[in-house]
């Protein structure tokens, strides 16, 4: 604990040398916007530890930007993750950006004052941003601290037409940046008035998240006029007009005369102030660090124990560069879909062979037992309906899952997703409800593990060439012990497809597969959503019961198939789906014989009355609007209320 009070004493001196560092005013890009520090703090026993990961996290984030531009870093554990992110503005120069990142990174201190330990902080500069945080926030487009900053000056000119530039240009600005993936720079020029400006997202906020905070730096930013010049500083995005063209003169804008040491001068102010905060951390941590990495070694040790070395040997081990260089380095433009694990991105092998790499960005508990259980589980288990997993990168600074490459996205993408896309035959349907009932027949029964999936849902059944489906993301899988009626375990997978059992109590047995076919199966003949929001008038499941009850199922086919399906086909299957959705998990039938039902070697009866139905109304029970649940997040990414990665959470439609 000694080296704490060392670590204080050494920022104070250091923060005291670059606070009375002059901005360097030739390159405005490396001009701070604004400092926003949290008002929470590290409890006294833990600031030595926080500022540790701080430090290692703000140490890992600079590789990152230099490579991609931008970096999310995960270091710690429990109550002192530090979370953070950085990015560049994308038109910015590398060797800007990193000036910029450095500069960043030196200022941001200043949210560690040395009475109190504050944990978390956000800085803005015109080229670059920086955040540290104890909670994860990379998808937060709003948060706090969000502001305008409006420039000192009123424009001199004709006030009436620069106002107008300006809604004008932060409209383009808007509709620019969802459309250029969160990017883009603009100018409107009216009555030899040009207004320049610039709109960009944080990488990690997704394209919603993105519309939401662009929308909001509209509204802000509205209110600057008659100032020559404006910003919004919101959580995920960054806006800015002005009257002097600012963006891209890294690259295309020389330096002004006389000041062309001006970047050089301030490289070696960084580079010196660096090098002593360096030395000086090195000395007061030496201890700490070596005492900590033996640590984490036991702890390594005893959670991987054989299975470390086994994967390393194998021929499931594939090298972090080469699934680097076969993505691209993780190109945008290789991305396939994000979901509540992790990014996947598409790859080519130096074989030729084409991938999906499933990128786990954060190494908490949650993500590291999600990537431990797809490999445990799932790497000597072969059937056409279930994606195979081909190896796994663990020795890098990610996490990676190596997947066959199937073509045709998900039935999710083609049921909802893919408005442009013509909509799936009877035939094709057909063919992914019996596939899916295959896969999972041979989880619960075939395979020489019993395993349920826990998240069978549309966007997790993948579609190969010929539209045959393939079960993917076993993440929340679970081994199911021969003799055990069931298993109690947290609440984890997607509302609208969770068997009321387990959502009650908990109880999971592979019925909660059954149910979740239940509903996938409905909405892929019915290509409607099994809503579970109080919003809606009634649920798809209650719908269904209604036409039941009337013999009326074929009315609820999908309409866009205009009639090209066999009715009494249609009405065995969603007859099939009403036994898979009973209320009760005894009742429902093994995916065994649901198979045989598909292919009409079983009988069919009569199914009772799905969950959450009032016979009295066409309301959804109370049981599911759970809106207000703190396991219900906007977002897909789940924490607890003490800011820790937990497994128990349910995913939102």
């Amino acid at each position: 604990m000694a080296a704490f009070p060392i670590l204080i004493t050494l920022l104070a001196l250091t923060l005291l040398l670059f606070l009375n560092i002059s901005p360097c005013l030739c390159d405005p890009r490396a001009t701070e916007a604004a400092l926003v520090c949290t008002n929470r703090t590290a409890a006294q026993s833990d600031r030595q530890v926080y500022v540790a990961n701080f430090l290692a996290a703000m140490d890992a984030i600079t590789p990152l930007i230099g490579r991609q531009g931008y970096g999310g870093v995960v270091n710690g554990t429990g109550n002192n993750t530090v979370y953070a992110f950085g990015q560049c503005m994308k038109d910015l120069s590398q060797t800007d950006c990193n000036l910029c990142i450095a500069q960043c990174k030196t200022q941001i201190l200043r949210c560690l004052p040395f009475q109190k330990l504050t944990t978390g902080g956000k800085l803005f500069y015109d080229g670059c941003y920086l955040r540290y945080d104890d909670y994860m926030f990379f998808n937060e487009s709003l948060g706090f601290g969000d502001k305008s900053v409006c420039g000192a000056n009123d424009f001199t000119g004709n006030q009436s037409l620069f106002g107008s530039n300006v809604r004008e240009l932060v409209r383009v600005l808007d509709v620019g940046g969802n459309r250029n993936g969160g990017f883009f720079t603009g100018n409107v020029s009216r009555g030899n008035l040009t207004v320049y400006g610039l709109a960009q997202c944080w990488e990690l906020v997704n394209g919603t998240g993105c519309q939401r905070c662009l929308a909001d730096s509209v509204s802000k930013i509205n209110s600057c006029p008659p100032k020559d010049e404006g910003r919004v500083l919101n959580t995920g995005c960054y806006m800015r007009y002005s009257t002097q063209k600012f963006f891209d003169n890294s690259s295309s804008t020389p330096a002004p005369a006389g000041n062309g040491g001006g970047s050089r001068r301030v490289a070696i102010i960084l580079g010196t102030t660096f090098s002593a905060v360096a030395l000086l951390l090195i000395v007061a941590f030496v201890t700490f660090f070596s005492r900590r990495k033996a640590i984490k070694r036991r702890i390594a040790k005893k959670r991987l124990g054989v299975f470390l070395q086994t994967v390393n040997k194998s021929k499931l081990n594939i090298s972090y560069e080469t699934l680097e260089k076969a993505t691209n380095y993780f190109n945008s433009s290789n991305k396939l879909g994000q979901g509540g694990s992790g990014s996947v991105y598409k790859g080519i092998l130096p074989n030729g062979q084409a991938v999906a790499v499933k990128r786990l960005f954060f190494h908490t508990t949650q993500w590291v037992d999600h990537f431990f259980n797809e490999v445990n589980l799932i790497s000597d288990i072969h059937h056409k309906n279930l994606v195979q997993l081909l190896g796994c990168s663990i020795t890098g600074p990610e996490s990676l899952l190596v997947y066959e490459y199937v073509p045709n996205g998900s039935v999710h993408d083609h049921i909802f997703g893919k408005s442009n896309a013509p909509p799936l035959t009877w035939e094709e349907r057909r063919k992914i409800i019996l596939g899916t009932a295959e896969g999972l027949a041979f989880l619960h029964e075939e395979s020489k593990l019993r395993i349920i999936h826990r998240d069978i849902k549309l966007s997790n059944v993948l579609l190969d060439d010929d539209f045959s489906p393939k079960i993917a993301d076993f993440g929340l899988a679970r081994l199911f012990p021969e003799d055990e009626s069931h298993i109690s375990t947290a609440i984890a997978g997607t509302l609208g497809y969770m068997a009321p059992e387990y959502v009650v109590r908990g109880k999971l047995t592979e019925k909660a597969d059954v149910y979740s076919f239940g509903v996938l199966l409905i909405e892929v003949v019915c290509r409607r959503k099994n809503t579970s929001h109080s919003d809606s008038s009634f649920s798809i499941l209650q719908k269904i019961w209604n036409c039941y009850g009337s013999k009326s199922l074929g009315e609820a086919v999908d309409p866009t198939l205009q009639g090209k399906f066999n009715e009494e086909e249609a009405s065995r299957l969603l007859q099939i789906g009403l036994l898979c959705v009973q209320a009760s998990g005894e009742l429902r039938p093994a995916m065994s014989v649901v198979v045989k039902m598909l292919n009409n070697e079983h009988e069919i009866p009569e199914p009772s009355q799905p969950p959450f139905l009032n016979s009295n109304s066409e309301e959804i029970s109370p049981l599911m609007k759970r809106g207000g649940s703190p396991y219900f997040q906007s977002d897909s990414y789940t924490q607890s209320s003490g800011n820790e990665m937990t497994e128990s959470f349910m995913e939102p439609r």
